[in-house]
């Protein structure tokens, strides 16, 4: 055979490429169906709650592992689905106490078992909500956590709605992916 010329292909090495193709493809997909399903999930951030740590627009990328291995810790970020919602909205906030801590909220502060917090991430002055029934000091049930978001003043968050199960937490977000100029872990 000369110098350029090709070997025309029979059908069963056409058969063999496309069958390849196919199966690669086939294997791609079941890969992605599988982290998304049981390591990570990507999310678009809607509103403000959580600025200056996630600006609305964000897209968020959290995992699911840490929770199958242990529970949410003061600090964390989650999400979790809302437990005034029938249907599956899942909001994001920080965890603030968890089952047997003490909350209170005294003079702007968030105050946890007696010590008040230092939370720099906060942006305005944290207070009550009169949107629900909770009395301060409050004791977080068990198996449960206390969430807020880090707007203080535009978060509807645990003050609203009271502590969350745990059977309602979904991920532990851990870095923003777009836009390129917020890229970064959410934990510095």
């Amino acid at each position: 055979m000369a110098k350029g010329e090709h070997e025309a292909r029979t059908p069963s090495q056409v058969g063999r490429s496309v069958l390849s193709f196919a199966l690669t493809l086939a294997v791609v997909i079941g890969v992605v169906f599988l982290l998304k399903t049981f390591v990570y999930q990507a999310y678009s951030i809607p509103t403000g709650s959580m600025e200056e740590t996630i600006m609305p627009g964000d897209m968020v990328f959290a995992e699911k592992l840490s929770y199958e291995f242990g529970e949410p810790k003061p600090g964390d970020i989650v999400t979790f689905q809302d437990p005034r919602s029938a249907e599956s909205r899942i909001l994001i906030k920080r965890v603030i106490a968890v089952g047997g801590q003490v909350v209170d909220i005294a003079d702007g502060k968030v105050v946890i078992d007696g010590v008040p917090q230092d939370e720099p991430y906060v942006l305005g002055v944290t207070g009550p909500l009169a949107t629900y029934d909770v009395d301060y000091p409050y004791t977080v049930p068990d198996n449960c956590i206390w969430v807020m978001g880090d707007n203080r003043q535009s978060s509807s968050d645990s003050r609203a709605f009271g502590a969350i199960p745990l059977e309602l937490v979904k991920e532990r977000a851990v870095f923003i992916y777009w836009p390129f100029n917020h890229f970064g872990s959410l934990y510095k």
